[in-house]
């Protein structure tokens, strides 16, 4: 059995998160037919039921996801309520400093800004109480809106949000152009604070 197969079938489960990959997916990425990959599976869910493992491998609708045991729970949400610390990905500041500028925003407006999915960015945002939904957009779909929250200005140390540096004018409408001074200028608000 190939090791490094089973370590790209491990990475790419990591990579793509909650949804997990369809096994056609990995048949597809992978190369190999469903026999192996059905072999790799099953030797790799008999190493991850080892008790000195923090991960397992399920399967699911069609395709396969890591995720973690259910017996340490409790760990996983002692560190959801402990009171957020560290700092924020580049993805999150990216997403942040999109809503705060551009506040109440949609998801799919900070993915045309950003360029990238923002999912991941937005529930560490609220986990850390910096972002709320604040409503829903009118029209088909009704997208949840964001904005920045209370914790937000006093973790900046904001009177409001009209003390964010404002931002210059952009010399074209382009939407990357646009994103990099709302981050630039972000970002040199966070250096101020620290």
């Amino acid at each position: 059995m190939n090791e490094e197969i089973k370590a790209v079938i491990e990475g790419l489960l990591f990579v793509a998160g909650e949804e997990g990959m369809e096994e056609k997916q990995l048949l597809d990425v992978l190369e190999i037919n469903q026999q192996e990959l059905h072999e790799y599976i099953e030797a790799m869910k008999k190493e991850y039921d080892s008790p000195g493992r923090g991960m397992q491998l399920n399967s699911l609708a069609g395709g396969y996801q890591l995720t973690t045991k259910e017996i340490h729970a409790p760990y996983y949400k002692k560190l959801l309520q402990s009171p957020s610390s560290g700092t924020l990905s580049q993805a999150s500041l990216e997403s942040l400093a999109v809503i705060a500028y551009r506040q109440p925003v949609a998801r799919m407006e900070i993915e045309d800004i950003r360029g990238v999915k923002t999912e991941r960015p937005l529930r560490t945002l609220q986990s850390k109480g910096l972002i709320k939904e604040v409503g829903r957009q009118e029209g088909a779909g009704r997208a949840i809106l964001y904005g920045t929250t209370k914790q937000f200005l006093e973790q900046f140390g904001l009177q409001s949000i009209n003390d964010l540096p404002p931002l210059p004018e952009a010399k074209e409408d382009d939407p990357e152009e646009e994103f990099d001074l709302f981050f630039e200028k972000f970002q040199d608000a966070v250096k101020t604070e620290n």
